[in-house]
């Protein structure tokens, strides 16, 4: 998928997910969206037609990867609602992204969250129920040259710049949560049991998204992920193949490749974007 974001920048997007090796159901989903409010003036009597540009809004594109919570029923269930319900409320919303301004980006922010509330509430609606089906959810809306980050779970956002991959997304779960207390260190955090176990999930009975935003510059890669690929791979082994890869599509594919020769104990999804200027 490819799609002009702005006059000298491309951006080249793809997405892979795999079942793994050891799992018989992939509970893993990820969509990539092109928005733009567009009216094309097919006849004129007008001299100059280009006074109708200011009709035609910015596109924004839509990344997004959601997790099935394991050991829990219906975790596909979960994250294929959690996509569907972010796509229609995002398209029913898709105004808000037009004419954004650095004073309107807090409101835009909070369209973002909301939606993932409602997210959170359909899923709960159409499977709740205690111990029911849970997803996490990472999603980057890119409105050239900023990205907007709305996070719940231990899914991930990343992005590249000049060889060094920064990690966007804090994972929501109890190891890191008792290290940003205090209480644990980096290393007690990696020896815990129950360190992975997620504090925030939609359709679980804790959900607090976390937001943020990040300016993206030419070269830049966009990457998305959810926890089959980071349990396998390390920082400097996806930025590797993220910065070699001729383009998204291949990159999508050696990265999941690259998670299933470390074992593939999990779904694998990955989404990534280049900005190709």
């Amino acid at each position: 998928m490819t799609a002009t974001a702005e006059a000298l920048v491309r951006v080249d997007a793809s997405g892979l997910t795999d079942v793994g090796r050891k799992r018989k159901v992939n509970e893993d989903h990820f969509v990539i969206v092109s928005l733009q409010k567009a009216a094309q003036v097919r006849q004129t009597s007008l001299a100059n037609p280009r006074v109708f540009d200011r009709l035609s809004g910015p596109e924004a594109l839509l990344f997004l990867v959601a997790d099935g919570v394991g050991g829990r029923p219906g975790g596909a269930l979960a994250s294929e609602t959690a996509v569907t319900a972010m796509v229609e409320y995002i398209g029913q919303a898709a105004g808000c992204f037009h004419n954004l301004d650095v004073d309107r980006e807090h409101e835009f922010l909070e369209q973002l969250e909301h939606g993932v509330h409602r997210a959170h509430q359909r899923i709960v609606a159409e499977h709740g129920g205690r111990e029911g089906p849970a997803t996490t959810l990472t999603m980057a809306t890119l409105v050239w040259p900023r990205a907007y980050i709305v996070h719940a779970g231990d899914s991930r956002a990343f992005y590249l710049r000049k060889g060094l991959l920064r990690q966007l997304t804090r994972d929501q779960t109890t190891g890191e949560y008792m290290v940003d207390a205090g209480a644990w260190t980096e290393e007690q955090a990696r020896q815990a049991p129950m360190a992975g176990a997620l504090v925030s999930a939609l359709g679980a009975d804790e959900l607090t998204p976390s937001v943020g935003l990040v300016d993206l510059q030419p070269g830049d890669v966009l990457l998305l992920c959810t926890d089959g690929l980071t349990r396998h791979l390390a920082d400097e082994q996806i930025a590797g193949i993220v910065g070699r890869a001729t383009d998204a599509a291949a990159a999508c594919r050696e990265l999941v490749d690259a998670a299933l020769a470390g074992g593939g104990s999990d779904n694998v999804t990955v989404v990534v974007a280049r900005m190709d200027g």
